[in-house]
């Protein structure tokens, strides 16, 4: 077995967590890829005689990859307006795959995505590092450029925000099932009080169509403007949609298509038993992109 072929071996056993740590870098699958790849060459181009810990030395420069194209990305200013929203990680309703299982090993919902976009780059690479996947601040503050004090404040800047932004789910998906089920019981039968029972006070409702103008508003708070955008839904067409059961980033949503075609994916935030967020992809580029296929 020649070098290569061990510097290979080696790469893949890492490749999952790399995946995961650009999924959660970057909010973008392809993009994640794409890093993972970029890890890949830098490795085959590197004398790796002297690294002791490989995995620590691929998830450096993952980092390194990452925190060059979110900086890219922020100075190209190429977001479209309004809501947009990280790629989700859509699996059936039974469980996720292995592949997809490895991504979410550390559990990683959409709305604590939604949250980690708002972080400036380097505030996420050393909130992601350090918070979700144990690096060192020793190891993180190479990558940003400070000391490893500087890399701590980045990181408790970012918990304070994720902390008072991202709620916290149930980790019980028959929990989560029950409120979701409430509710889309509730939209199709036109039950304005069933719908405030089971929204929190506070819900909030993220809508990304993509770069086409708005056929609703993108973002909306609270119980009862939510629960009126659902019955005005419903009322409109709602019911003529195929909705099927799905795992939305290992939380429970909704798959719905129209004639065939991909329409949204619905992504229910439940906390102590409520619905806490709702983000709503229905950008169709970006829908056909997804495997939706082998849901049922």
């Amino acid at each position: 077995m020649n070098e290569n072929h061990l510097l290979a071996e080696g790469f893949e056993a890492h490749r999952g967590h790399l995946r995961a740590v650009a999924y959660r870098m970057l909010g973008s699958l392809s993009e994640a890829d794409d890093a993972v790849q970029e890890a890949w060459l830098r490795l085959s181009r590197s004398d790796t005689g002297a690294v002791e810990n490989l995995g620590g030395w691929l998830t450096t420069v993952v980092g390194r990859v990452c925190l060059d194209m979110l900086r890219s990305r922020t100075a190209r200013r190429e977001e479209p307006l309004g809501v947009r929203l990280p790629d989700p990680v859509v699996s059936r309703a039974s469980g996720p795959g292995p592949e997809d299982q490895a991504l979410l090993a550390d559990s990683v919902g959409l709305a604590l995505l939604v949250v980690l976009e708002t972080l400036a780059p380097a505030e996420r690479l050393a909130f992601v590092l350090h918070d979700l996947f144990a690096v060192p601040f020793d190891e993180i503050a190479p990558i940003v450029d400070r000391t490893p004090a500087a890399a701590r404040q980045l990181a408790s800047r970012a918990r304070r925000r994720v902390r008072g932004a991202a709620p916290v789910p149930d980790a019980d998906l028959t929990r989560q099932r029950e409120a979701v089920g409430a509710f889309l019981a509730a939209a199709r039968d036109g039950d304005f009080e069933g719908l405030i029972a089971v929204l929190d006070p506070d819900v909030v409702l993220r809508a990304d169509y993509g770069p086409a103008p708005a056929r609703a508003p993108r973002e909306m708070h609270g119980a009862a403007a939510v629960a009126d955008q659902a019955l005005t839904f419903s009322r409109l067409g709602g019911r003529d949609l195929h909705a099927r059961p799905a795992l939305v980033n290992g939380a429970v949503g909704v798959v719905s298509s129209r004639e065939g075609r991909p329409y949204s994916v619905l992504a229910f935030t439940v906390a102590d038993g409520r619905i806490v967020a709702i983000d709503i992809l229905a950008d169709p580029e970006r829908l056909s992109g997804l495997d939706l296929a082998d849901l049922d």
